[in-house]
């Protein structure tokens, strides 16, 4: 049986239009790339969770705005824990960011060695696995509409 797992995720895009990325590298897989996120601790909301992934993982604490999208997907943890993830994305618009992280925890620490800005054609073009394979869908679908 799988393990619930509510799951908060930032599409945090810059003045260019790319989206920030972090390369992981399990042992138990190939190394593959997401979206700054995490699970979302006991007692904490989608947004609360957001916030505090943004502030540990890219070392900006501000408010993540309302959530764009949601997706539910089957997948193993970094643990080897086969869980069902509700994750819900939330998208920020930057003009420019330094990832700096303010906390990683362990697992990130021995797991997360880097991080990219990828821009549509890169995320079409990489050789990488790249989660969430809809990415692309998802920003053009959470893009701010132009005044």
């Amino acid at each position: 049986m799988r393990t619930p797992r509510p799951a908060a995720r930032i599409l945090l895009v810059d003045g260019e239009d790319r989206v920030l990325m972090f390369r992981f590298t399990p042992d138990d897989r190939p190394p593959l790339w997401c979206t700054p996120g995490g699970a979302v601790d006991p007692g904490e909301s989608y947004a609360a969770a957001a916030r505090r992934e943004l502030w540990e993982e890219v070392g900006l604490d501000i408010d993540c705005g309302p959530e764009v999208a949601q997706r539910t997907i089957d997948f193993l943890t970094f643990d080897g824990v086969a869980v069902t993830a509700d994750e819900r994305y939330f998208r920020i618009d930057v003009d420019r960011c330094e990832v700096k992280a303010g906390n990683l925890t362990e697992q990130e620490k021995q797991l997360l060695v880097g991080h990219r800005w990828f821009s549509r054609n890169d995320i079409a073009a990489h050789d990488e696995t790249i989660y969430p394979a809809d990415l692309v869908d998802l920003l053009d679908a959470s893009e701010p509409a132009k005044g």
